[in-house]
Formats: C-alpha cells, structure tokens, sequence
C-alpha cells in the first residue's frame, strides 16, 4: 500500500492560498470503485483510500511514513510564476490591439 506524500494545489473556487501550505499523505487506492446498482453511488472496500492525514511540514511527513513502515512517494509541488500586471495596461497606447466593448 503505497502512499504519496504532496502539497494541495490553490482551489479554482477562490483566489486564496489557505490550505496550501501543509503536507498531506494519502493512501494510493488498492482497488477500483464499483458503482452500486440500485442507486447509482459509487463505493469502494478500500477503506486506507479514507485516510487524509496533514502535516506542517514535508519532514514531519517523512518521519510518520518511516516510523509506520510505511512506503512512500513524494510528489514536489510547482512553484508559482507570479505576473504583475496592472490595470492601467488595459489602456496604454502600445497595446498591440485597440480596447473596445
């Protein structure tokens, strides 16, 4: 059962970075979901694929999976590219084209 240590990406809901500075390890699922006949959900009898844990640190991480025996994977996360603009380039005369409605 491997599990893979990362980082959670921005949610594409809202513009803050609140829960992306923790480590989560999570459990790789062992089998398939099946979806259930009479009501349409989908279920699973892998129950480590319920396991979310967070931590403060990639280290901290690291050390639980080791201690457990656990083997692990770590997943780097991207760095951001940040672009400063501004909104007075909406306007500017070296626009490449005219701004209209």
């Amino acid at each position: 059962m491997l599990a893979k240590i990362y980082q959670p990406s921005k949610t594409a809901m809202q513009s803050g970075r609140a829960k992306t500075k923790k480590w989560v390890l999570e459990f790789e699922a062992e089998s398939a979901r099946r979806i259930d006949p009479l009501m349409g959900w989908t279920s699973s009898s892998d129950m480590a694929g319920q396991v979310h844990l967070t931590f403060d640190t990639l280290e901290a991480a690291v050390a639980y999976a080791e201690s457990r025996k656990i083997p692990y994977q770590v997943m780097k996360p991207s760095t951001r590219q940040p672009q400063s603009k501004a909104y007075a380039d909406n306007f500017s005369y070296s626009r490449r084209h005219p701004w209209t409605h």
